[in-house]
């Protein structure tokens, strides 16, 4: 459906670099990074708000690269919503409306959004009164009265409230599954790329670092930067022969033989177990003493210092204060061979 081939673009200080994507039709695809890595570059490139200075760009088999955006057939939604203040709701929805073709099915389109995004008591309002959730539920029916072949979403959910969020996630994912339609949303929230998305990108610093299904990206990075960016924590270099890994004085024992271009090994946080002693029976059993412990809330990230190295464990905060694991204490760690991660 979306089909993006060596798309360059260049900006004073920064540089789009021969991005490759595509995602199928029917499809919930994030594109996740850090600020300034590119992200929304990309998105405002397909919907034709960005000139590019190199590469191709088709949606639905039609070549879209030089086309304006009112004949590319794409809805978008930003994180602010960008409605019209001096508009009322029923106005914003149908703004789109009137650059497009006459419409016979335009009135029934519009009815079912309503109903559907439960619009209909604020139609007669100002956009300026309505709360966070409300404004980008208007944003999402003027995105869509227009029938796009494509949805795209710049962060539609990082300015909302913690309940608003969840409650417009919940309406993403509820009208991707019963429209249909292709969907390339931007995000630097990890738990919406897993809620939402079938298949993500990762982006840094101007380039595609990794592409394939969410799970797998952020189970099996590709390179350092990408375990560091998707939240492994630990990353060490090592040496690697057959199944054993050695990282300065630290042996560990692998579940299979590492790759021959492996050249660092990686451990998710919670992946890491905390003990009060030693582990009976159990390989890649290592003393430390806690360096740090942070709280978030119900967990804490539970910093550990083993043998010259520091080993990051997210922990309950609950059992922390049970067993009185506070900085200080000596502790031991126990690293699953089958949830260590190898990578060049």
């Amino acid at each position: 459906m979306i089909r993006i081939e060596d798309l360059t673009v260049r900006l004073p200080g920064f540089l789009l670099d021969r991005i490759d994507l595509a995602v199928a039709e029917g499809e919930f695809f994030t594109i996740l990074g850090p600020t300034g890595a590119g992200k929304t570059l990309i998105l405002e490139s397909v919907a034709g708000l960005m000139r590019v200075d190199g590469g191709r760009i088709s949606v639905g088999g039609r070549d879209v690269t030089r086309l304006p955006p009112e004949r590319r057939g794409i809805g978008i939604v930003y994180q602010d919503q960008a409605l019209f203040p001096h508009l009322r709701v029923a106005a914003n929805i149908r703004y789109g409306l009137r650059y497009r073709p006459r419409d016979p099915d335009a009135d029934a389109r519009f009815d079912r959004l309503v109903r559907r995004l439960e619009l209909a008591p604020l139609l007669d309002r100002g956009v300026v009164h309505l709360s966070g959730g409300e404004r980008q539920r208007v944003a999402l029916a003027r995105a869509l009265v227009v029938a796009p072949q494509v949805l795209l979403l710049d962060e539609p959910l990082s300015a909302l409230d913690p309940n608003f969020r969840e409650e417009i996630r919940d309406l993403l994912r509820r009208l991707h599954r019963e429209t249909g339609i292709t969907v390339l949303m931007v995000t630097h929230d990890f738990a919406e790329a897993h809620f939402l998305a079938e298949r993500t990108a990762v982006i840094g610093a101007g380039r595609i670092e990794q592409v394939g299904p969410v799970a797998e990206v952020f189970q099996r990075p590709v390179s350092p930067a990408v375990a560091g960016f998707v939240g492994m924590k630990n990353i060490f270099p090592a040496r690697f022969e057959g199944a054993r890994a050695t990282m300065e004085t630290v042996g560990l024992d692998l579940a299979a033989p590492a790759p021959a271009d492996g050249r660092h090994l990686a451990v998710r946080p919670e992946d890491i177990e905390l003990h009060t002693a030693a582990p009976g029976g159990g390989v890649n059993c290592l003393a430390g003493t806690v360096a740090r412990v942070d709280h978030q809330g119900v967990f804490c990230d539970v910093r550990v210092r083993s043998d010259g190295l520091v080993w990051q464990s997210l922990a309950p905060t609950g059992r922390l204060m049970a067993e009185g694991i506070v900085e200080g204490r000596p502790v031991w760690l126990r690293v699953p061979p089958d949830k260590i991660h190898v990578m060049n």
